[in-house]
């Protein structure tokens, strides 16, 4: 096992990733929902120097900037839910939030935390990436703080795994405003949707407009080795009419194109029809309300 040589909590992003740069190999403390829990069954190691993050003042906050809204990686899951602008823009995730674990968990989890886990079945990633998602990774490589963006479906690379470099820190998220007349659903299937890890989930919305659909985006959780953007079922619906015709040929998209495994929670087989039968469900319900 690791020893624990260090412990620093920064104050600034700037002290943050200037720490990074120097120590090397740091294990990143947030909210700890995720990172505790895997640390005492054994799957997580702590590196020699703990960074603790909750003290950056750049980290937190919920704001509109831009054209998109930037939410800070220390936002928590209850934070999300309960934002006047996430509530009255970006429905899809205080939504989402719902379906998050428990209150308690809600009040500690950060968005950060939820998406540098990188789980296939993370419940804020298929929203997140439904609604055009960009991580803010910052860095300072020469003296001068830098923040890049990344479309959030290339930051994952395996379960576990995304492109966060190693002196680099995710800063915040930052979400596009939807168009005008944007619809969105989100559904998550397990055994108890809000508190066990989800065996599928799946994220619908476009632009619903005089019975044609357009500006159509899907993304699908825990049925690959990464959250994905299901192309395959956008294209299949961009631009056509929400008809039963449409619907199905969705349906059968969505069943296509995801790959999931066999695993305690569902087979892979059980898995491809709740797909194929959710995104039939979703659909129907948005051409019934519009």
């Amino acid at each position: 096992m690791t020893t624990l040589d260090n412990y620093v909590a920064p104050t600034s992003l700037e002290q943050a990733v200037e720490q990074l740069q120097e120590l090397g190999e740091v294990t990143i403390l947030a909210g700890g929902t995720d990172l505790m829990p895997q640390s005492h069954a054994g799957r997580v190691k702590f590196k020699r120097t703990l960074m603790n993050i909750r003290r950056i003042p750049e980290l937190r906050g919920i704001s509109l900037e831009d054209g998109a809204i930037r939410i800070g990686a220390l936002t928590t899951i209850s934070e999300l839910m309960e934002h006047p602008l996430i509530r009255s823009r970006l429905p899809l995730l205080a939504e989402a939030g719902d379906h998050f674990a428990s209150a308690q968990i809600r009040n500690a989890a950060t968005v950060g935390g939820n998406i540098c886990n990188a789980s296939p079945a993370g419940d804020t990633l298929v929203p997140l990436m439904a609604l055009g998602a960009q991580v803010e990774l910052c860095s300072k490589p020469d003296d001068t703080l830098f923040c890049r963006s990344m479309p959030l479906p290339e930051f994952f690379v395996s379960p576990g795994r995304t492109r966060l470099a190693e002196a680099e820190l995710l800063g915040a998220v930052r979400v596009p405003l939807p168009p005008e007349g944007f619809t969105a659903r989100f559904h998550k299937f397990g055994t108890r949707p809000a508190l066990d890890i989800s065996a599928i989930s799946i994220a619908i919305g476009g632009v619903l407009s005089n019975g044609v659909f357009s500006d159509v985006r899907v993304a699908f959780g825990a049925v690959a080795p990464t959250p994905l953007r299901g192309a395959a079922t956008e294209q299949a619906l961009e631009g056509r009419r929400l008809d039963e015709a449409a619907i199905a040929a969705a349906a059968q998209a969505a069943h296509d194109e995801v790959h999931p495994i066999s695993d305690v929670r569902a087979s892979a087989w059980y898995r491809k029809e709740m797909i194929r039968n959710m995104t039939k469900r979703i659909l129907e319900d948005v051409a019934a309300n519009h």
